[in-house]
C-alpha cells in the first residue's frame, strides 16, 4: 500500500490511502448522521406545514400525518379537498425517496470503510 496522506478536504480517502483512523472515522460517521437527521427534519417540517395549511389539520395532527407518511406507515387523517389530496400524494412520493436517500447518507461512511478495508491487501495496479 502506498503511504499517501489523506487530504481532509476530500469526502473519502482514495483506495491507495491508508484506512482512516477510528477517531476521524467516528467524526465522519457523526457528520453523516447529522446530515441525515437534518434532511429528515427539513422534510418533516415541509410535511407538517403542508398538512396544516393545505390539509387544514391542527399542528399536532399535521405532525402525526407527516411523520407517519415519512416513516412509511401511511396516512392517519383523510384529506377532504383536492389540493390536500394532491399535496398528500406528492409528499408521500417525496418521503419514499427521502427515506432511501437518508439511509444512503447515514450508511455511506460505513460501507466505504468496509470496502476500503476489504481492498487493503490488493496488489497495486499497473498505471
Amino acid at each position: 500500500m502506498t503511504p499517501v496522506t489523506w487530504n481532509p478536504t476530500q469526502m473519502y480517502e482514495h483506495r491507495k490511502h491508508h484506512l482512516l483512523p477510528w477517531r476521524a472515522f467516528r467524526r465522519r460517521a457523526q457528520r453523516h448522521l447529522l446530515w441525515a437527521l437534518l434532511i429528515l427534519l427539513a422534510v418533516l417540517s415541509v410535511g407538517t406545514l403542508g398538512y396544516a395549511f393545505v390539509g387544514g389539520l391542527q399542528p399536532i395532527d399535521a405532525f402525526l400525518n407527516a411523520s407517519m407518511i415519512l416513516s412509511g406507515m401511511g396516512p392517519v387523517d383523510k384529506m377532504d379537498n383536492t389540493a390536500a389530496k394532491v399535496f398528500a400524494a406528492l409528499y408521500a412520493l417525496l418521503s419514499g425517496l427521502v427515506f432511501v436517500g437518508v439511509i444512503g447518507v447515514a450508511l455511506a461512511p460505513w460501507v466505504h470503510r468496509f470496502f476500503h478495508w476489504m481492498h487493503l491487501d490488493d496488489p497495486p495496479e499497473y498505471e
